[in-house]
């Protein structure tokens, strides 16, 4: 019994450390931030797009928001689609990791 309560409570503690360390990750202000977070983070997390940033440029950039449209079904208004990507490459494309 005392067992199974130490295995839950170092869950417990593991589980807080994880969510203390996302609330710590922020995107980069600037035009197109508030398309970013109403529509992609409310899939995932914002390390998602900081942990592919250094390899990806306006056309895999382009290539991977519509693959959130097509494959996923993410809701992005066509229209918000270019400010989207301009956002993502501007402080998230391979020139802007160096």
């Amino acid at each position: 019994m005392n067992a199974k309560w130490l295995l839950g409570a170092t869950i417990g503690a593991l589980t807080g450390i994880v969510h203390a360390d996302e609330s710590q990750l922020q995107l980069k202000p600037g035009p197109g931030r508030e398309q970013v977070l109403g529509y992609c983070v409310m899939c995932h997390s914002v390390d998602y797009i900081q942990t592919n940033a250094p390899f990806m440029n306006r056309q895999v950039w382009e290539a991977e928001v519509t693959k959130m449209i097509k494959a996923y079904g993410a809701q992005i208004p066509a229209e918000e689609v270019p400010k989207i990507v301009d956002y993502l490459v501007l402080n998230y494309g391979a020139a802007a990791a160096k």
